[in-house]
């Protein structure tokens, strides 16, 4: 067996719709199964999610507050009043500053913008920045991707005679603020078809009611943080990102052009994979380390010495983010191991003076893929006595909903069900730690903590082919929402498994199933083939796509997940790096060494650690106790099968068996049992030459042609049966003794059943050793 490393949950779908779109829209079985899993319940609706083009997007004025707020932007540009954009730091919030600069820029708006420092101030925002601003001779706020919770900086501006139009699509409060306009697509009562816009889709979404048309020359940005912030691209989301993305591989942003070259991508068609792992991290590394000006300067600058200056800027820090990440995701691991551990936990709220608050967040996400708990992560400010992070969540458990329970001990905090931040006396931390823990021991079971991959569809090896994997690519851009299809190949064996990449990190073979082959590749898989069999039937999760090489074009599935799900049985019977396969098995935990033979111990203990020596268990050995292990060894052959016996039921509950008996310099006179013939020669030598000194058996062996062990052992035989007597110098034939059957000895039964078990276990073919393990053992599969 070889356990996968998630639980794997098969999507359902209605066959008949599938059938029904797939033959509507001309498309393959697969990817009408993939529309109707990802809720297209029409061939219309199929259609508009694989044009997603601009003419889908919905009349921005079904946002509530739309109207207004269009109207006193417009008087506010007439009158030439001096407007703010309020920002936030992150990839989102910089792209939604970046995207109204522009847009104010083309209406001839005397503007600017302001973006609070994550780290003197923090999110949202903030009465002095107000006062600021006020003072500065401002007239009109318009909040991007922040302000839904600023009940009271809200209440303040109105007080100072500020008008605030506030654009956010985080989850409104229960009180609104009471702005001039509140544009939300999740706010209570408002009535636009699509709530789940990133904040710059809403402040895209602004520019569209200005210009009375999509502002589709600022795709690009709108792509940036659609993509970067995470949200479901499905809808309006998927035709932003989609048409962001077209425009962001022709952008004739300066910026966006230098930031393209400092991350290598300048030769790249540009994907959402690029944007969420390549360039939303740089624009985020401005925030989390310093100010978020660098990257909005990157973003609304018209001089291309400007942009490349701040392209190299953000990569510089990026590389520092990296690094602060890395020490940082080291130390909270330490932390856990050692004070929370998560067999104890059922959420990490990890807490430390020192630590960057600008990369909780990502430092979270590390904690959540290592130890699949819902995490908060936060830096403590020993001088105001605060501490400030952010959370990542699992599936299952509502952190939005988490915290809310905890309100009473967090001043400020907001976010979504997967992610949030927060800010809390430290002396609230240990309630907090403790409430969610409580909440979670509520929500969720057991089986909640281990990983679980949404697979799309089962398919079987004649349903792919190249136009199947070709139209895949209609469904792209993937992301949340719209995940890459995972698609399950069940019992395929592999062909030319082997290791490739600079490191031999990465796994290449070739699946095969009743005839049809499919290439697959593994990144970071290399590990399996030391652990997977040559005819091991595998179940294997993946991506398909298109592979082009040398002009030619193949579907091709990338390795995300694999499992084996019957008793693997390894054979490297005779090795003669037995110590070195051993050690290589005995590294993995739950691993143990089974031995027959007294003998193979004392060496064998030698080579091993002392946790190694407590996993050798020889048969027979009295005080000996075992229990059941994945990986079993099995480390010389038995001489009975009662031996076995002993260890029928580990055998049968091991995941993998080692086969490592057989030394390359095993005699082989034990190997095979003399026959009657051999008996009958020997006696009637006997009966000429009655008595044989022992200094003669050397000669006797070789005038025989028999091995001097093979003799040995006949002679014990005949004494046995007391056909011959040992006196102290030699042999003598007893003629007057009853005849008794050869298989009346002991000592013979036992050399004839050693034999059969070295014939059936050690001198067999492969496939007929595992036949003979099987029968032997009597495992469930095999």
């Amino acid at each position: 067996m070889l356990k996968a490393k998630t639980r794997w949950k098969l999507a359902t779908y209605d066959e008949q719709l599938a059938a029904t779109i797939a033959a509507d829209c001309q498309l393959t079985p697969l990817v009408s199964k993939l529309l109707v899993i990802r809720g297209i319940d029409t061939s219309q609706k199929a259609r508009d999610f694989l044009q997603a083009g601009p003419e889908l997007f919905h009349d921005p004025f079904l946002l509530d507050g739309m109207e207004q707020s269009v109207h006193r932007i417009q008087q506010a540009i007439q009158r030439q009043e001096p407007i703010c954009i309020y920002g936030d730091y992150d990839a989102d919030g910089v792209s939604s500053t970046s995207l109204m600069v522009h847009l104010l820029r083309q209406l001839g708006a005397v503007f600017d913008y302001y973006i609070p420092n994550r780290f003197t101030e923090g999110y949202g925002l903030h009465k002095d920045a107000l006062a600021h601003l006020h003072h500065s001779g401002y007239k009109l706020i318009i909040t991007v991707d922040t302000g839904i919770s600023a009940v009271e900086q809200v209440a303040y501006a109105n007080q100072l005679g500020l008008d605030v139009i506030v654009t956010d699509h985080h989850e409104p409060p229960a009180i609104i603020p009471e702005a001039f306009a509140v544009i939300n697509p999740k706010k209570p009562g408002c009535s636009y078809p699509f709530d789940m816009l990133a904040g710059v889709g809403v402040a895209f979404k602004v520019g569209h009611a200005l210009l009375k048309e999509p502002p589709l020359h600022l795709a690009d940005l709108a792509a940036l943080g659609t993509i970067a912030d995470l949200v479901p691209l499905v809808d309006e989301n998927r035709i932003l990102a989609r048409a962001g993305l077209k425009r962001l591989n022709h952008t004739r942003n300066l910026g966006l052009q230098a930031l393209i070259r400092v991350c290598g991508l300048a030769d790249t068609e540009l994907s959402a994979g690029h944007v969420g792992f390549a360039l939303g991290p740089r624009l985020n590394a401005s925030g989390r380390l310093e100010t978020a000006e660098s990257a909005v300067k990157l973003l609304t600058t018209s001089d291309m010495d400007e942009a490349e200056k701040c392209a190299q800027a953000l990569d510089d820090l990026n590389r520092e983010r990296q690094e602060i990440v890395a020490a940082m995701t080291e130390e909270a691991v330490q932390m856990v191991n050692e004070l929370y551990p998560p067999d104890q936990n059922n959420v990490l709220v990890l807490a430390k003076e020192g630590w960057n608050v600008g990369v909780v967040g990502i430092v979270a996400s590390r904690l959540v893929e290592l130890f699949y708990r819902p995490t908060i992560v936060l830096g403590i400010d020993p001088e105001k006595g605060t501490a400030k992070g952010s959370a990542r969540s699992i599936a299952g458990f509502d952190m939005y909903e988490g915290l809310t329970a905890c309100k009473e001990w967090l001043p400020h905090y907001g976010g979504h069900t997967m992610a949030a931040g927060m800010t809390l006396p430290v002396e609230n931390l240990d309630l907090l730690r403790q409430k969610l823990n409580e909440l979670a021991g509520e929500w969720l079971s057991a089986e909640d903590f281990t990983p679980m991959t949404k697979v799309d569809v089962a398919m079987s090896m004649e349903e792919i082919s190249l136009t199947a994997a070709e139209q895949l690519e209609q469904l792209a851009p993937y992301g949340m929402g719209n995940p890459t299809p995972l698609v399950l190949l069940e019992e395929v064996e592999t062909q030319g498994m082997r290791t490739i990449g600079r490191d031999d990190n990465h796994l290449k073979c070739t699946l095969n199933k009743a005839g049809t082959s499919l290439d697959a590749i593994g990144f970071n898989w290399a590990h399996v083939t030391k652990r997977v069999t040559p005819k091991a039937r595998f179940h294997v999760l993946g991506e398909l796509s298109v592979n082009e090489w040398n002009g030619n074009r193949k579907p091709q599935l990338t390795i995300r997940d694999l499992s084996v799900g019957h008793q693997q049985v390894f054979d490297w019977r005779g090795s003669r790096d037995k110590i070195e396969k051993w050690q290589q098995v005995m590294v993995e935990s739950n691993s143990v060494t089974i031995l027959f033979r007294e003998d193979s111990y004392e060496p064998l203990a030698a080579k091993a650690t002392s946790d190694q020596v407590n996993s050798l268990f020889v048969v027979g050995r009295e005080g000996t106790n075992i229990t059941a292990s994945s990986n079993v060894i099995l480390y010389d052959l038995p001489k009975h099968r009662s031996e076995l016996e002993v260890v029928r039921v580990l055998l049968k509950q091991a995941e993998r068996i080692y086969c490592l008996f057989g030394d390359p310099d095993l005699g082989m006179e034990r190997l095979s049992c003399p026959g009657r013939d051999h008996f009958k020669q020997l006696y009637q030598f006997f009966v000429q030459v009655p008595t044989v000194k022992k200094i003669h058996m050397d000669a006797l062996a070789k005038k025989l042609q028999w091995k001097r062990n093979l003799l040995d052992g006949m002679i014990a035989i005949f004494m046995e049966l007391e056909f011959l007597v040992e006196e102290a110098e030699q042999y003598t034939l007893q003629t007057n003794t009853a005849k008794r059957p050869l298989e009346s000895s002991m000592l013979y039964a036992n050399w004839k059943e050693e034999a059969q078990l070295a014939t059936d276990l050690l001198l067999s073919s492969s496939d007929a050793m595992i036949q003979a393990l099987h029968q032997l053992v009597e495992p469930t599969t095999v």
